[in-house]
């Protein structure tokens, strides 16, 4: 079997911001993405999501809603996703400790989405070469709408953590650094009952 030392192992195409890169009031933005029919039935029967809202375009119609809506979980989701499709925590995102999050309108197939991301605070971690960093994400729609904002809170490798390493039996990479805890469990606001706050 043929090993290869750490020397020559290949970086990563595209390495992760530390979290001392993250400077209060950088602000990026990620590609966009459209919401299909697919997206929509495929989220909504892996989750569970199967209440009339999201599965009876009539029913929808009824209390409102003028296109197939879609659950805000699935719109955290995309945003989300678009956010590691930047590679900014590629290497060293470390947890998703908590987060607020708020829905501001519905969301329907064929909106695309795209996220905006301003760092609100940086700080190091109690314990280790890592800090904790927070960060307002505005998932916003093609007319720039914001369709929900969510504020994660992460635990990020700083300048002088370990990167993964390689034994010398070939087996996958390990992580220098201990796993983080999980601390709080995310609080969900919403104004009460305005159309397309279902999540």
């Amino acid at each position: 079997m043929t090993t290869h030392p750490e020397q020559t192992y290949p970086p990563l195409l595209a390495q992760g911001q530390t979290w001392e890169e993250m400077t209060v009031g950088r602000v990026f933005r990620t590609a966009a993405r459209t919401i299909t029919e697919t997206d929509l039935i495929t989220f909504v029967t892996w989750g569970g999501f199967t209440e009339p809202l999201f599965m009876d375009a009539s029913h929808a119609a009824a209390g409102g809603y003028t296109g197939r809506l879609v659950p805000g979980a699935l719109v955290f989701c995309i945003g989300e996703g678009l956010v590691m499709q930047t590679n900014v925590l590629n290497g060293t995102g470390l947890a998703f400790m908590a987060m607020d999050l708020t829905i501001e309108r519905p969301a329907y197939v064929g909106d695309t989405l795209h996220v905006v991301v301003e760092v609100a605070q940086a700080r190091a971690a109690s314990t280790g070469p890592r800090g904790v960093v927070t960060t307002q994400n505005s998932v916003r729609n093609q007319r720039g709408e914001d369709v929900l904002v969510y504020t994660p809170v992460r635990l990020i490798r700083g300048r002088g953590y370990q990167p993964l390493t390689r034994t010398d039996t070939g087996s996958p990479p390990r992580a220098n650094a201990q796993p983080a805890q999980r601390t709080k469990r995310a609080v969900v606001h919403h104004p009460g009952p305005t159309p397309g706050l279902t999540s």
